[in-house]
């Protein structure tokens, strides 16, 4: 760990001790790129009443509207606990190019905030999982996909 990474951290971990102070979870992340702190995200999630406000997934937000892309590549992402199957999901999407985080997934788990079974319904075939899932009307729906296919000035991702 270089004083870098413990100054960003720490940076992390001071939003997510105020962000509680302050009626939210105990979650907070920093982005950084180039050792700037490009955008800082705390969980406000019972807060916002928005399940997916966490921190993040909403330093993402910053970060990606602060730039102006959805590319996040040349960043770092310093989070006071080991993200969350979305908030992964989140990390991956972006692009950013390492997570260094403080509190274990475990840590997490062991006041209340588990993840344990996100991660055992993606393991679970979609026919045995929890919330019924419903594959229907395909044929429609794949007209935006041929839609994306032909379209001649699309931005990828």
């Amino acid at each position: 760990m270089t004083q870098q990474d413990h100054k960003f951290m720490q940076l992390a971990i001071d939003a997510s001790i105020e962000n509680v102070k302050n009626g939210g979870g105990p979650f907070g992340a920093v982005i950084v790129r180039d050792g700037q702190v490009i955008a800082t995200g705390v969980n406000r999630v019972t807060a916002n009443n928005d399940p997916t406000a966490h921190a993040e997934v909403s330093a993402i937000r910053a970060a990606c509207a602060k730039l102006g892309t959805f590319h996040l590549q040349d960043c770092v992402i310093y989070t006071s606990c080991e993200p969350c199957p979305m908030c992964l999901s989140a990390i991956y999407w972006s692009g950013i190019g390492s997570i260094y985080y403080g509190n274990t997934a475990q840590d997490a788990d062991d006041i209340g905030f588990s993840d344990k079974f996100i991660y055992d319904e993606l393991a679970t075939p979609v026919a045995r999982r929890s919330i019924p899932v419903h594959n229907i009307m395909r044929q429609d729906a794949l007209r935006a996909f041929r839609a994306w296919e032909e379209k001649e000035d699309k931005i990828e991702y």
